[in-house]
């Protein structure tokens, strides 16, 4: 058992070790080209500040959205944000499955002594990425203070913002994933929750049908990204939902260890 322990230690250790060689690596080449590391990074900017005068333009005509005030919408938008910027940054490359699969450039991974997924998902940082955790981190800090939140909940939020980046990479690694199987350059699947996530998470799950919500909440649990931790945060939930992002961080991890485990057994290669 102990041999057994120590195996996987050092299997985890060595994996690691391969992930920040690779991520170290890439993020040399950005300081190689900081032209386009700026010009990148603005543009994440530029759609956060968007998104910040979007709000207040909307709040300058209302007073609530489904209850929710200005400043607990912030709260809310920089969760979506700063949960999907960390995870471009540090695990962008599962995008490039698609094509990876369709070249067979998985084969090379495959011979390498390290999980496939970690080094694929080491290939590529997004640059813009970091304008938006910039704005994100902004959005965040002002709309705590001026919701009122007190101080001794930062330990909390930060835990299920951490939780919310283990889902965004969750999600996002199976469904690139499916990739294996459904055959294209693009994450058609990945894109569209994507895009929906942007799109129907920055508002509270309140203004939504109920097959909605139960969708976000327990097929797909990107409400657990940003919408439930702000609930528990601002006293809008009972404490028990707490408990609610760690679950589903962990079950999306399974679920996408299980997905690519699964894609990895079903690739042939290319050409076939």
């Amino acid at each position: 058992m102990a041999e057994l322990i120590a195996t996987r230690t050092g299997g985890a250790r060595h994996a690691f070790a391969v992930y920040r060689r690779s991520l170290a690596a890439h993020f040399r080449s950005i300081v190689e080209y900081p032209a386009d590391f700026w010009v990148m990074a603005s543009a994440g900017a530029l759609w956060q500040t968007l998104q910040f005068a979007f709000l207040a333009i909307l709040f300058a005509n209302v007073s609530a959205i489904a209850g929710w005030g200005y400043h607990e919408m912030l709260v809310l938008v920089g969760f979506l944000t700063l949960g999907g910027a960390t995870t471009a940054v540090f695990w962008d490359g599962v995008w490039s499955i698609g094509s990876m699969v369709i070249k067979g450039d998985i084969d090379y991974r495959i011979t390498r002594p390290a999980p496939v997924i970690v080094q694929v998902a080491s290939l590529h940082v997004g640059m813009q990425a970091f304008g938006e955790l910039s704005l994100g981190t902004v959005m965040l800090v002002y709309g705590w203070v001026g919701a009122g939140l007190s101080p001794t909940l930062i330990p909390l939020a930060l835990l299920m913002l951490a939780c919310a980046v283990v889902i965004e990479t969750a999600v996002l690694t199976a469904l690139c994933a499916v990739n294996f199987w459904v055959k294209g350059t693009m994450s058609v699947f990945a894109f569209l929750v994507n895009d929906l996530q942007q799109d129907v998470l920055r508002f509270p799950l309140g203004i939504y049908p109920a097959a909605v919500r139960l969708v976000a909440m327990f097929v797909i649990p990107l409400a657990f990204v940003s919408f439930v931790p702000v609930e528990v945060l601002t006293g809008r939930a009972s404490d028990w939902w707490a408990f609610g992002p760690p679950i589903a961080a962990a079950a999306t991890a399974a679920a996408a260890i299980l997905v690519v485990r699964a894609g990895l057994r079903s690739y042939d290669s290319a050409g076939h």
